[in-house]
């Protein structure tokens, strides 16, 4: 397994990491995921650290802290071996004190999620979304506070957008807070809004990327294609609406790439699609979910080899959109280019 920095940071995390939503699952969205109890998770665990994959990623609003209390089990005994990531901020009940990152809802929060995780500290803690009713300065400020008492090692967002994460980064230098190193972030061959702005900014500013949903929502596991109907188990008939969209004609100029290269490689259609952003700018880890040992022993054989610069450049052609304003005079006009050139 490669480990690679994460962003501008000490901390090396593997290019794979396993996304522990499937943990616990319950409701309309997670319960769609997987419903992994203690003893199949600690299976899946051990399957990860055999293959070098020590970063778990999980959030306090999974299954309503469900995920958090199935992995603290899966790792019990073993915490040293392994990286913890978990996300706050989304709402965790219906009172005015239940969602946000206030300095009361994060401490609260953070206490909550060791005490799930059974562990006295988080390797990396994300805000899963940004709060415009909080100052920025108090959440920083709360933050390093967290740090420096040794609840968390890093800090890190998800899902932010360019001038959020701008702002913080701002803020943090000029106060000397703990600074964000990670962004958790949407990237996929049918979903490539990342590259637009957040990747620049994570180039410049040292914040790694975390990609969740490398597989375009369920979309590119090679069991979706055109012509055909959607298989009749696919997670998507429940979950479709809950995930980012995508044209189907895109989908399937997408698969159509996919597969072709599938054959030429004798690897399968998703491990293709995780390839391929493995092989992304500021990327520091794919986070890959799995049900079951046959699906994660799947999803790890994405890494470890590299497609061919003509089957990136193929799979790029296939995937590509035009870019939103203010992005596409710097792709299409020759100025622009030479003063702004793309990332990627």
């Amino acid at each position: 397994m490669d480990y690679r920095p994460l962003g501008a940071s000490g901390l090396k995390v593997p290019a794979l990491s396993f996304g522990a939503g499937t943990f616990g699952g319950s409701g309309p969205l997670f319960g769609h995921w997987g419903n992994s109890d203690a003893k199949e998770a600690r299976r899946l665990v051990d399957i990860c650290l055999e293959a070098g994959v020590n970063l778990f990623d999980t959030a306090d609003v999974y299954s309503n802290g469900a995920s958090e209390e199935v992995l603290g089990k899966a790792i019990k005994g073993r915490r040293d071996a392994v990286l913890i990531s978990t996300k706050t901020s989304l709402p965790m009940g219906d009172g005015p004190a239940d969602w946000g990152s206030s300095r009361s809802r994060l401490i609260r929060s953070v206490d909550a999620a060791l005490k799930r995780l059974g562990t006295d500290y988080i390797d990396l803690l994300q805000l899963h979304a940004f709060d415009a009713s909080t100052p920025v300065e108090e959440v920083l400020s709360t933050l390093d506070d967290l740090v420096r008492f040794g609840k968390l090692r890093y800090v890190g967002v998800s899902n932010f957008s360019g001038w959020q994460v701008m702002k913080s980064l701002g803020l943090a230098e000029k106060h000397g807070y703990a600074r964000y190193v990670a962004h958790q972030v949407y990237y996929s061959l049918v979903g490539r809004d990342y590259e637009w702005e957040l990747m620049p900014l994570g180039l410049d500013q040292g914040v790694g990327a975390l990609v969740w949903s490398p597989l375009g929502w369920g979309r590119l596991t090679g069991k979706i294609r055109r012509g055909q109907p959607l298989p009749e188990k696919s997670r998507l008939h429940g979950t479709a609406d809950f995930g980012p969209p995508v044209e189907n004609e895109h989908l399937f100029k997408v698969v159509d790439a996919l597969e072709a290269v599938a054959a030429e490689t004798g690897k399968t259609v998703p491990q293709i699609a995780i390839n391929w952003l493995l092989q992304r700018p500021t990327v520091a880890s794919v986070i890959i979910g799995a049900r079951n040992e046959e699906q994660l022993r799947q999803n790890l054989g994405a890494a470890g080899w590299a497609l061919t610069p003509e089957q990136i450049r193929a799979l790029d052609e296939a995937s590509a959109v035009t870019a939103p304003y203010p992005y596409f005079p710097y792709r299409r006009q020759e100025g622009f280019a030479r003063l702004n050139p793309p990332a990627v």
